[in-house]
C-alpha cells in the first residue's frame, strides 16, 4: 500500500523520502485500526508516554553531562595537585641543594657561599614553594646579596 493507493485527502510531499515514509506508516496505521478517527485516539493515548519516555531521556543526559563534569573536575584537580606537588618538591630539593652547595664551598669561595645561602636561596623558596614572585623580590635580593659580600668580604682575613 502506498500513498497513492490511499483515499487520503493529504498530498504526497515531493521528493522527501522520510516525510513519504512516515505518511505510508500513518496510512498503514490508520487503515489497521479502522479509519483516522481511531488512529487519532491511539496517538492522543500514545502521547503521555512520549512525553515521559522524553523527560526521561532529557534527565538521563542530565545525570551523564554532570558525571562527565564531575570527572572532568576530578581529572583537574588531580593534575593541578600534581602541578603543585612537583613544584614543591622541586622547591625543596634546589633550596637543599643551593644550601649543601653553598656550605662546601664556604672555605674556599666566600662571596659564591654568600650568593648561594643568603637571600636567593630564599627567593628560589618563594618561587617555587608559593609561585609567587613579586617586582620587589629581585631589589631584596640584590640589596641582600650586596650586603652579605660585603659583610662576608669584611670577616675575611687578608689571604698571606
Amino acid at each position: 500500500m502506498s500513498v497513492e493507493d490511499s483515499n487520503s485527502p493529504v498530498p504526497p510531499p515531493q521528493g522527501d523520502p522520510v516525510v513519504t515514509a512516515g505518511l505510508e506508516i500513518a496510512v498503514k496505521w490508520g487503515a489497521a485500526l479502522g479509519g483516522p478517527e481511531h488512529l487519532k485516539v491511539a496517538l492522543q493515548a500514545l502521547e503521555p508516554q512520549l512525553k515521559r519516555e522524553h523527560q526521561l531521556r532529557l534527565k538521563q543526559l542530565e545525570i551523564q553531562r554532570e558525571a562527565s563534569e564531575r570527572q572532568a573536575s576530578g581529572a583537574r584537580e588531580r593534575r593541578h595537585h600534581v602541578f603543585r606537588m612537583t613544584g614543591l618538591y622541586l622547591g625543596a630539593v634546589i633550596s637543599v641543594a643551593m644550601l649543601s652547595a653553598g656550605i662546601y664551598v664556604a672555605q674556599d669561595v666566600w662571596w659564591l657561599a654568600t650568593l648561594l645561602c643568603g637571600p636567593s636561596l630564599i627567593a628560589m623558596g618563594k618561587i617555587f614553594v608559593l609561585r609567587r614572585s613579586d617586582a620587589d623580590d629581585m631589589t631584596a635580593i640584590s640589596r641582600g646579596a650586596r650586603a652579605s659580600t660585603n659583610a662576608a668580604a669584611q670577616a675575611q682575613p687578608p689571604v698571606p
